[in-house]
């Protein structure tokens, strides 16, 4: 990606968050029940949102490396994983503070909500000592696929948890017998959501534009110590021998 296709990206996201929370912060009313600390709401659910739907992109990714076997694809995996697993740092802090305001405590295990977000969050935690426990790069990308695809399984369960769970601390949006919430609440939520949403865009943009270039400049560099034409920086050292010089190749 371009560098002013990631400034305006980045423009954009900047944009879409602080209209977001100007509109929860001056516009949405303050929920009856839980009063201002419910204003968590609009950045803990579309973190949540976003960090799941984060993993599932990256199952996809790995399917589409399975299939055809582009590196391409793995990076876009592995990637999409890394900006869903900060995301998922996030959404665990404001649960936690959500709790303690709400049930007086920071963490309550019967939430069925809270408990499977976590077990999720682990599970995705443990896909970065599994990928660079293995050596080879090529099995590194292939198993680490197979685990991406695989942990995608489990976050529909994280949603059908939300939408089971008894003592919910989450307001239901998205439609119940008793109601959802209020128009201008809802609209709040939405541009938070939309916002969090494109920030995980370009996270996930910056990163492999990032990865891209030092990929690059590895090939680079490797083709001037092949050619001989490599020289270290002043005080680095001397110059660096071609591959086999000096090796009887």
């Amino acid at each position: 990606m371009k560098p002013s296709t990631l400034t305006t990206l980045a423009l954009l996201t900047a944009l879409l968050v602080g209209a977001g929370f100007a509109l929860v912060f001056f516009w949405a009313p303050n929920e009856a029940d839980q009063g201002f600390i419910q204003k968590i709401f609009y950045l803990h659910v579309p973190l949540a949102i976003v960090a799941l739907g984060g993993f599932i992109v990256g199952g996809i990714h790995a399917i589409r490396h399975l299939r055809s076997g582009d590196p391409v694809h793995d990076a876009r995996s592995y990637v999409s994983i890394h900006a869903s697993v900060i995301f998922g740092v996030a959404v665990l802090v404001t649960g936690m503070v959500w709790a303690k305001a709400s049930w007086g405590r920071w963490w309550v295990w019967e939430e069925p909500t809270l408990v499977s977000f976590l077990i999720v969050f682990l599970l995705y935690c443990t896909y970065y000592p599994l990928r660079y426990a293995i050596e080879d790069r090529e099995r590194q990308a292939r198993y680490a696929s197979v685990f991406a695809i695989t942990a995608g399984a489990f976050v529909p369960l994280n949603f059908m948890a939300v939408r089971a769970a008894e003592s919910l601390v989450h307001p239901r949006t998205f439609g119940t017998v008793e109601g959802g919430l209020p128009a201008d609440m809802w609209v709040a939520f939405l541009v938070c959501l939309a916002g969090i949403a494109l920030l995980w865009v370009t996270l996930v943009s910056f990163e492999l534009t990032a990865k891209r270039t030092s990929a690059q400049l590895s090939r680079l560099r490797r083709s001037l110590i092949e050619g001989g034409t490599w020289r270290e920086p002043p005080g680095v050292g001397g110059r660096i021998a071609p591959r086999g010089a000096g090796t009887g190749r």
